[in-house]
């Protein structure tokens, strides 16, 4: 059934939500993620097929690939959307989602990546008050399902999600500020709105295990590969204002001694 009953026909087809997901048995998934409007699902499994399904709707991709920022690459040469958002199998969308995004995305003309606020157990109210544009401090504090683009721009500009992080690759985190950072590079302008669009359904993290060792070296790896002038900025303020975080297993030393163990072996093995 395509129930747009909550959205206005014209913002669900400019709208397109690009789910990442793992061993799904079919596409009505979506369901329970409330998305009722356009969606490409990448399913990452162990067979590979295609889908399209309820009149052209859904397009049900899937692949035995691994790596969630494969998966997001495979969702963006797929997409065909005017505006698209990046999801993951966790997020319940509000029943008028593709008209809050479409509309923010109206109101700001120059914003060629809107992030959303997302409910959340460590983030129950949005990072702003109010709509502003965001810069190299402000995107680190994103999660990838929050970011909106317009598909045409994010093409020109050529991004793509670097398949050496995120999880299921060798660094498991840091794929979508990244992006962000690639993006800003690329004289993309970013806005944050504080309107919420989803909240996260109960499920367990299938790559966060502790603040190990190993957690601080794929994190000091991300920050080299964001940016290999300021990394020491963002190793060190990270040490600082996450401490209450990760104090209790590890210590701030340490911490910053395996963060740049990260950065120095990232450095290595991309040449950078």
């Amino acid at each position: 059934m395509n129930d747009n009953t909550h959205m206005g026909k014209d913002n669900a087809s400019r709208f397109e939500v690009l789910l990442s997901a793992m061993h799904l048995s079919d596409w009505h998934y979506i369901d329970k993620l409330n998305i009722k409007g356009r969606v490409t699902v990448i399913n990452q499994c162990d067979s590979e097929g295609r889908i399209t399904d309820d009149n052209g709707r859904v397009k049900f991709i899937s692949t035995k690939d691994r790596g969630l920022s494969k998966s997001r690459n495979m969702a963006l040469r797929e997409a065909s959307g005017e505006i698209c958002m990046f999801c993951d199998n966790d997020v319940c969308y509000v029943d008028d989602y593709a008209d809050r995004i479409v509309g923010e995305f109206d109101k700001h003309p120059d914003a060629d990546i809107i992030v959303f606020f997302i409910e959340r157990p460590e983030r129950k109210a949005p990072i702003f008050n109010s709509a502003q544009k965001m810069g190299w401090l402000s995107t680190m504090k994103i999660f990838s399902p929050e970011v909106a683009f317009r598909r045409a721009a994010v093409k020109e500009a050529g991004l793509w999600f670097d398949e050496s992080f995120g999880a299921g690759a060798e660094y498991s985190m840091g794929e979508e500020n990244i992006f962000l950072y690639d993006a800003m590079r690329a004289g993309l302008k970013i806005v944050y709105v504080p309107v919420r669009i989803a909240g996260l359904l109960d499920t367990e993290s299938t790559w966060f295990k502790g603040y190990t060792k190993k957690f601080f070296i794929n994190r000091g790896a991300g920050y080299y590969r964001m940016t290999n002038m300021f990394y020491h900025i963002l190793i060190w303020q990270f040490a600082l204002r996450k401490y209450k975080l990760y104090g209790s297993e590890i210590s701030p030393i340490d911490a910053i001694k395996a963060m740049y163990e990260g950065a120095r072996e990232y450095a290595s093995v991309s040449g950078r």
